[in-house]
């Protein structure tokens, strides 16, 4: 993007530096928003018209017009110069009714020498023209050093606004306000990262200010050395929120917007540690999802799919489990108490191959649930109803079955090695032969 420096039209004073963006069009368009006028033409330094956006270089100077012609500005008063000079052939031009005229070329020489002069320092801001400088962005004041502003980023527009050159600065500052700060139309807050960075080389910042705020500020002033870092701090921390686990609200979030015909799927989600107690989350698709130590005390997970999930020390006490699929999904250390995977329409929970070792199913009601090949090692299974279970091939060492109900079991090929079998509401029989 080109940046320009535009004046009304007969004028040298309360310039602006505009962005000149996509067409001429646009251009007037900002243009006589910022001086309170219908901009119809915009003129040369030399009085050109343009009517091209293509000749527009960066860094121009040019007038803007509610369509009339180029007007020449006159750089200073020529009283002041028969004052200073004591030339009596320009004190008539005070009074003169073309008094916006150029003085001629027969002028002193000494007087002409002197108007390019006053044209300089008039370039000169008048406040702030020693080595300090005091800024107002957005209402809040900053003191720094010019070579603070230039030497670190030569090319950037501070750098610009504030160099030196022969005839002049590079660039022309802003307004000042009644203290004689210069007046930027910037946040403050995003500001003043680039101005200590352009101090001491570091882009530090609080943690809770938005580095996308303060890359586009980099952006605006030039600052080009430090964008790549700030890109780079911003993809970091993109990949962070990704890998974060999601919270209720982000749950409940979808649960709203989702019909309750659509398919909704959390596969490979991850959820670790999140509340989701006392929710209504039937048949939503947990495959491979990460729900390690989550809470979902009273929840409704049935007919859920939770193949291959990882439920490693979650708590789903007193949850509703009816047909839930589970197949080699772990629940190491879980909490399963008082959950219920009985249906009464005659649907099983499917728990082949899960990893409930140390989980804690006390009082549960498992009826017909199929645990074959499960690994129940050291699990509490304590007066669970486990009628029609099919626990072949299980492992149901040093598993506490005190007070269970097996009637109807399949136990083939199950290890009950050192296994509390006792207070047993059916004995085992010789159908349920264990290894």
């Amino acid at each position: 993007m080109k940046r320009v420096i535009i004046f009304k039209n007969g004028t040298e004073v309360d310039g602006k530096v505009i962005l000149v963006t996509h067409s001429l069009e646009e251009l007037l368009t900002t243009a006589g928003n910022k001086f309170g006028i219908v901009a119809k033409r915009i003129f040369t330094e030399k009085g050109g018209e343009i009517d091209d956006l293509k000749l527009v270089r960066d860094d121009d100077i040019l007038y803007v017009s509610s369509g009339e012609s180029f007007i020449p500005h006159k750089p200073t008063s020529y009283c002041r110069l028969s004052c200073k000079h004591g030339n009596d052939s320009c004190s008539k031009m005070e009074n003169d009714s073309t008094e916006d005229q150029m003085p001629s070329a027969k002028h002193d020489p000494a007087v002409i020498s002197a108007l390019m002069d006053l044209t300089l320092e008039a370039k000169q801001p008048a406040p702030n023209s020693g080595h300090w400088v005091t800024l107002n962005v957005g209402g809040r004041y900053f003191t720094t050093s010019r070579s603070t502003l230039i030497n670190k980023e030569p090319s950037s527009m501070l750098a610009r606004m504030f160099a030196e050159r022969e005839g002049g600065l590079y660039m022309s500052p802003s307004n000042v306000d009644s203290k004689g700060a210069y007046l930027i139309d910037r946040s403050p807050a995003y500001f003043e990262p680039i101005l200590n960075y352009l101090r001491n080389g570091q882009l530090i910042f609080d943690s809770s200010l938005n580095a996308e705020g303060v890359l586009e500020e980099a952006r605006f002033f030039g600052i080009d050395s430090v964008i790549p870092q700030l890109e780079n701090m911003i993809a970091q921390g993109q990949q962070t929120r990704d890998n974060l686990p999601l919270s209720r609200r982000d749950v409940i979030n979808a649960l709203i917007k989702t019909p309750f015909t659509a398919e909704l799927r959390f596969q490979g989600v991850n959820l670790a540690g999140s509340d989701l107690s006392r929710l209504d989350l039937r048949s939503i698709n947990f495959k491979f999802a990460c729900l390690h130590g989550c809470r979902m005390v009273g929840a409704n997970l049935s007919y859920c799919s939770l193949e291959r999930a990882d439920l490693s020390h979650a708590v789903l006490e007193g949850a509703q489990l009816m047909g839930v699929k589970m197949l080699c999904a772990n629940l190491e250390g879980a909490n399963l108490r008082g959950c219920n995977f009985e249906d009464p329409t005659g649907a099983r929970a499917n728990m082949e191959g899960v990893n409930l070792k140390g989980a804690n199913l006390e009082s549960s009601n498992m009826a017909g649930v199929n645990l074959r090949v499960a690994t129940l090692k050291g699990a509490n299974l304590k007066n669970c109803d486990l009628r029609a279970a099919v626990l072949a091939g299980a492992d149901l060492q040093n598993c506490d079955l005190s007070g269970s109900d097996l009637q109807e079991a399949n136990l083939r090929g199950a290890n009950l090695k050192d296994a509390a079998l006792e207070l047993m509401l059916t004995p085992l029989h010789m159908s349920q032969t264990v290894r």
